[in-house]
C-alpha cells in the first residue's frame, strides 16, 4: 500500500509513478520456479511500458458479456498486478435475443469491424445483423445500460475500491451500503469541500453528491445538490475540446487550456439565457424616466427566482 505523509497535499505524477512501481515490484511471487519468474518478469516489462500512460490515458477494449470482461492487453496487467478490479457497465440486455446474437462475445473493436463488414455483405441476413449491432451501439452511446448497472451493483463487493471505465474515462468507484459511488474529480468542485462522492444509480446521468461520510451534500448552500441529466450541447463541446487536444498533440503543440464540465455548463447556460432574454435598447427622449423613477403605466418587473440546481 502507498502511504503518504499526512501534511502532504499535492503529489506529482512522477512521485505517484514511483510509488506504483514499488508496489508492483513488491508483488513478486515467492515461488522460485523458472516459469513463474519468467512470466512475472514479462509482466513487469509490459507494466513499465504502460505506467507513463497512466497520466495521459489508457486504451482498454471492453467486451459486452460481463462487467469485468475486457480484452486482455498490457494495460490490464497493471490492474491485475495491483489487485485493483476494473469494471464497466456496457452490457447487452439478455432479454434482447437479436442483440445477443449480433454482439455475441465480441469486443468493442471487433464489433465495429463486424458492422463495417456486414454492411458490405451481399447476404441480407448479415446486413440485418450488422444493423442490429449498429443500433445497439447507438442506443447505448452512454456506455452504461440498465442491465449493466444491475450487474455492476451485484458484482462489486461492499467497501471495495475499484476503477469504473465509461466514455473513455476512468473513475474511482466504491460500494457503500449496497450503493455505488464515484469519486468526484472535476475541477469545478475543487473548492466544494462537501462534494466528494457522486452516486451511480441511474443510466441517464441523474445522481446526487455526498461528502466523505456518504451523507447528502449541500454544496454552495443548496439543499440536496443533484446532478442534472447530461446536456447534448455540453457533450458536443467536450467532444470539440477532445478533438482540439488530439489535434494539438498530433502537431506537437501545447494543448489548449480546457474548461471543466461545470464551467462549460455555466457558459452554455449563460449563452442560452442571453438568447432568450436580450437586453432592451434604452430609448432616448423626454418620455424616458429619471433615475430611480418609473415611466407612467410601466409595470414593476417581478424578480426572477434563483434556480436551485447544479450542472455537471
Amino acid at each position: 500500500q502507498v502511504k503518504l505523509p499526512p501534511q502532504k497535499e499535492v503529489i506529482t505524477a512522477e512521485e505517484l509513478m514511483a510509488h506504483l512501481g514499488n508496489c508492483i515490484l513488491a508483488t513478486q511471487p515467492r515461488d522460485t520456479s523458472e516459469a513463474l519468474q519468467l512470466n512475472f518478469q514479462q509482466n513487469i516489462n509490459d507494466t513499465m511500458m504502460v505506467l507513463p500512460k497512466l497520466s495521459t490515458g489508457l486504451d482498454v477494449n471492453v467486451r459486452f458479456t460481463g462487467v469485468s470482461d475486457f480484452e486482455y492487453t498490457p494495460e490490464c496487467i497493471v490492474f491485475d498486478l495491483l489487485n485493483i478490479p476494473l469494471y464497466h457497465g456496457w452490457l447487452v440486455d439478455p432479454q434482447s435475443p437479436e442483440q445477443l446474437q449480433a454482439v455475441g462475445k465480441l469486443s468493442y473493436n471487433q464489433l465495429v469491424e463486424k458492422i463495417i463488414t456486414c454492411k458490405q455483405a451481399s447476404d441480407s441476413s448479415l446486413v440485418s445483423e450488422g444493423l442490429v449491432a449498429e443500433q445497439f451501439l447507438e442506443s447505448t452511446a452512454s456506455q452504461l445500460t440498465f442491465h449493466g448497472l444491475c450487474e455492476l451493483t451485484a458484482r462489486a463487493r461492499e467497501g471495495e475500491l475499484g476503477v469504473f471505465f465509461r466514455n473513455n474515462h476512468f473513475s474511482t468507484m466504491i460500494k457503500h451500503k449496497g450503493h455505488l459511488y464515484l469519486l468526484v474529480t472535476d475541477q469545478g468542485f475543487l473548492q466544494e469541500e462537501g462534494v466528494v462522492w457522486e452516486s451511480l444509480h441511474s443510466v441517464d446521468g441523474d445522481s446526487c453528491f455526498c461528502d466523505t461520510e456518504f451523507h447528502l451534500s449541500h454544496a454552495s448552500g443548496k439543499e440536496g445538490a443533484t446532478a442534472a441529466p447530461p446536456d447534448h450541447r455540453l457533450q458536443q463541446s467536450q467532444v470539440e475540446q477532445d478533438y482540439m487536444v488530439a489535434l494539438s498533440l498530433q502537431q506537437g503543440q501545447d494543448p489548449p487550456s480546457l474548461l471543466s464540465d461545470l464551467e462549460l455548463a455555466r457558459q452554455l447556460q449563460q449563452e442560452e439565457y442571453q438568447q432568450h432574454h436580450p437586453h432592451p435598447h434604452p430609448q432616448l427622449g423626454p418620455s424616458q424616466p429619471q433615475a430611480g423613477g418609473r415611466a407612467a403605466g410601466e409595470r414593476r418587473q417581478r424578480q426572477r427566482p434563483d434556480l436551485d440546481c447544479t450542472l455537471l
